[in-house]
């Protein structure tokens, strides 16, 4: 390798650290920012619309700011004001803005009580109508579902990562089966959501942030009504190859 070469790599890396430092600083300026005001609107106006909107502002100020650039296709495949469980898959660390900024429709998560443990975050997670799901805890977890449910019956979507967590490797993990217990139960279809490129960004255990594109991939609706608990293998299969085929690279 010629010697130039090999100077200019510790450089490049200096200037990744510097970069993401950067990044990292204004993420968590917008994170304070956009927490107090979420939390100081749910304290005055629970409920209000306006909650989601600050969680998609901010979605969309941490992309910003991190350089990364988004397109979506397949927005014809949902409407506004129809319940529907969305269902990603998870690459990385920037998957939960990229939902959030540029998904066209409100939403609720359905997420890991892990999330909710961080300072700040945690409490506009519960202001904007984040429930918590604690799958290590089962009548915990059958709970969330029914607090689910029932945000479900208001007409309101609910997203879920049916991985549970984010792939080291950008291949789909084993699926957790709640989301589909609640898909079934519920009736409600689901909506397969590819996110491509996000692992580029940030994957899981990066340091290192870089700017890039990422595409988020709305697929038709999977339609759960009518369908019986025995049938939750095959949902899983059809929600796994819908997910494969919107989040494969073009």
């Amino acid at each position: 390798m010629p010697p130039s070469r090999c100077r200019l790599r510790p450089c490049a890396r200096a200037m990744d650290i510097a970069q993401t430092v950067l990044v990292m600083a204004r993420v968590a300026a917008v994170t304070l920012v956009s927490a107090l005001h979420a939390i100081f609107l749910a304290a005055f106006t629970p409920g209000s619309t306006g909650l989601h909107a600050v969680a998609r502002a901010w979605g969309r100020s941490v992309l910003r700011v991190s350089r990364v650039r988004i397109s979506v296709s397949g927005g014809e495949h949902i409407a506004p004001g129809r319940p529907y469980i969305f269902m990603a898959n998870h690459q990385g660390n920037y998957d939960i803005p990229v939902l959030l900024g540029y998904l066209p429709v409100e939403f609720r998560w359905l997420a890991k009580t892990e999330l909710f443990r961080i300072p700040l975050f945690g409490r506009a997670m519960t202001a904007i109508g984040c429930i918590a799901i604690d799958r290590a805890d089962r009548e915990s977890a059958f709970g969330s579902l029914r607090r689910a449910a029932g945000v479900l019956d208001r007409g309101i979507p609910i997203m879920i990562f049916p991985e549970g967590t984010r792939s080291p490797d950008g291949r789909l993990l084993p699926f957790k089966k709640g989301g589909f217990v609640l898909a079934l139960t519920s009736g409600m279809p689901i909506v397969p959501l590819g996110i491509r490129g996000s692992r580029a960004i940030m994957p899981k255990g990066g340091r290192i942030i870089r700017g890039g594109e990422v595409a988020l991939v709305i697929g038709p609706p999977i339609l759960t009504s009518g369908m019986r608990p025995e049938d939750r293998d095959d949902v899983m299969r059809r929600v796994r190859a819908a997910l494969m085929q919107a989040s494969a690279q073009s």
